[in-house]
């Protein structure tokens, strides 16, 4: 990988990372809103969530400082709607997902035929994005729906 390229991937490494961390933050802040009869499975999905989203920014911060960059003190956006519901929650867990899915595509954008180590670190990461997608999709559909959640 040139020195261009690996400017680029540091930074969309280091976006991944603070989108990542972001989700730590959502995740938890949810967590603790939830309420209801089926608040304990639900709150520990969401704790599983924070812990693996710290878990993912850790190894986007390790793709940092093997590439020889300095990995990133921020957070993504963390917007407070002050909504609560389930279905709220659930929504802005698949926007958030979401970000951060196109935010592992860029980076194998920038790594194909560059370096196999970025590249199939996005895709496996990819994967995993393409999976909580899925998982959040089908807990929004209504019970029987088999159709794809659409907003």
């Amino acid at each position: 990988m040139n020195a261009k390229d690996s400017t680029k991937a540091i930074a969309a490494l280091n976006h991944i990372m603070e989108l990542e961390l972001a989700g730590v933050v959502k995740y938890t802040h949810y967590a603790l809103m939830v309420y209801g009869y089926n608040r304990i499975p639900i709150v520990s999905w969401l704790k599983d969530n924070a812990t693996e989203s710290l878990d993912h920014a850790r190894r986007a911060g390790e793709m940092v400082t093997l590439l020889g960059g300095h990995p990133s003190l921020k957070i993504g956006a963390l917007l407070e709607t002050e909504r609560h519901d389930i279905g709220d929650i659930l929504r802005e867990s698949l926007q958030h997902e979401q970000k951060a899915l196109d935010a592992y595509y860029e980076l194998l954008k920038i790594s194909v035929e560059k370096s196999v180590l970025l590249e199939e670190y996005a895709r496996e990461m990819i994967v995993q994005e393409e999976l909580h997608l899925d998982e959040v999709n089908k807990m929004l559909r209504a019970p029987g729906a088999t159709a794809p959640f659409a907003e």
